[in-house]
């Protein structure tokens, strides 16, 4: 009971954290830019995934006067292929290329899709941003004003997520936005620096991403978003968080799609920060909070109940506000969303293999 009380009070801690950053996260605000340096966006693609052909779009449609956008396939027998051509016939105001083939041998395979000859950045700021990820008009213009501060060698996004009206897509869509989201404003917090990035969107200056030996440094390891943020760090330049939002597709519609996603997400995480991740349980309290209110019968245990239900549902309502594109609050999933992100945490501890774009990795 003292063991199930302490983790109730140390999650409570820990959501009240992520409560306030949110909050502080929302109330910056993007300045306005005075300079436009040269922008390569590169774009890995691999299938003709759900709101592909919005999602390239929304890139051709930056209001911004100097930027290129590099499409890479893997070979030109994908599906996607006919979505790309089109969105180069539909944008021919755009400067686009579409590259294909691999660079054999890498661990990674959207590196791998990238790091090929033809698909080399011209611009003086290089955006590697997934295919799912759409924007806004201004997502470029945000982008530019981060690299002003000549501290910043790489900028990232948080990302929000737009789920399909199915209920395995929303509790995706929660995990991103309530968990995901909150805990990389938390840890940034409490380390005073930012040392990742994300890979809805990872931006570099060129001359930082040779200094830190280019694309290709990023092959052997599946999360290419830690990694260059590390590599970034570690070459003495700063990482920063832009307050701008991108918002990615959520399309599960069986549970098996959201554990393996979730899955690859918490057991890559464990290599990375394995300290970390082992306290990660405390992220989701509610089951624990419900647990020890059945188990004490008593005042104590209702108002433990209380604090960490309160203190969830404030997160919950916070984070919709600010990465939500529905904003739609549906508090009565918060139990099960906590328990679900409890059983993967648990899974990751003791499975080594992973499943990424239907290949099977061992970590």
């Amino acid at each position: 009971m003292i063991a199930l009380l302490a983790i109730c009070v140390a999650g409570a801690a820990y959501l009240g954290l992520a409560l306030v950053q949110v909050v502080r996260f929302s109330r910056r605000r993007i300045p306005g830019r005075t300079r436009t340096p040269s922008i390569s966006v590169l774009k890995p693609i691999y299938g003709a995934e759900l709101g592909l052909y919005e999602s390239l779009a929304s890139f051709c449609q930056q209001d911004y006067p100097d930027f290129e956008i590099v499409f890479c396939m893997h070979d030109e027998g994908d599906p996607a292929r006919a979505i790309v051509e089109r969105i180069v016939a539909d944008f021919p105001h755009c400067r686009t290329r579409i590259v294909y083939g691999d660079n054999a041998g890498m661990l990674n395979p959207k590196i791998a899709n990238l790091a090929k000859p033809g698909a080399e950045p011209h611009g003086e700021i290089v955006v590697l941003a997934d295919s799912d990820i759409w924007v806004g008009r201004d997502y470029l213009d945000a982008i530019a004003v981060s690299f002003e501060d000549e501290r910043n060698g790489a900028v990232t996004c948080i990302y929000g997520g737009v789920p399909i009206d199915a209920l395995f897509a929303r509790l995706a869509a929660m995990h991103s936005e309530e968990e995901f989201a909150p805990s990389v404003l938390v840890a940034a917090a409490v380390s005073g620096k930012v040392w990742f990035c994300l890979g809805a969107t990872m931006a570099v200056r060129r001359s930082v991403l040779r200094e830190i030996g280019g694309i290709e440094a990023l092959g052997s390891n599946l999360a290419d978003d830690y990694e260059l943020g590390k590599l970034v760090a570690q070459a003495g330049h700063r990482v920063e968080i832009s307050r701008y939002l991108v918002h990615t597709t959520i399309a599960h519609t069986k549970f098996s799609q959201l554990w393996t996603h979730e899955l690859r997400w918490s057991r890559t995480n464990f290599r990375l920060t394995p300290a970390g991740h082992v306290f990660s349980f405390l992220m989701y309290t509610v089951p624990f909070a419900l647990a020890y209110a059945l188990l004490a019968r008593n005042a104590l245990g209702l108002a433990v109940l209380v604090v960490v239900g309160g203190l969830r549902w404030g997160v919950h309502t916070a984070a919709r506000s600010m990465f939500s594109d529905t904003q739609r609050d549906e508090p009565w999933l918060i139990p099960l969303r906590d328990l679900i992100s409890l059983c993967v945490w648990a899974a990751s501890l003791v499975t080594r293999n992973v499943r990424w774009r239907g290949a099977r990795h061992r970590m």
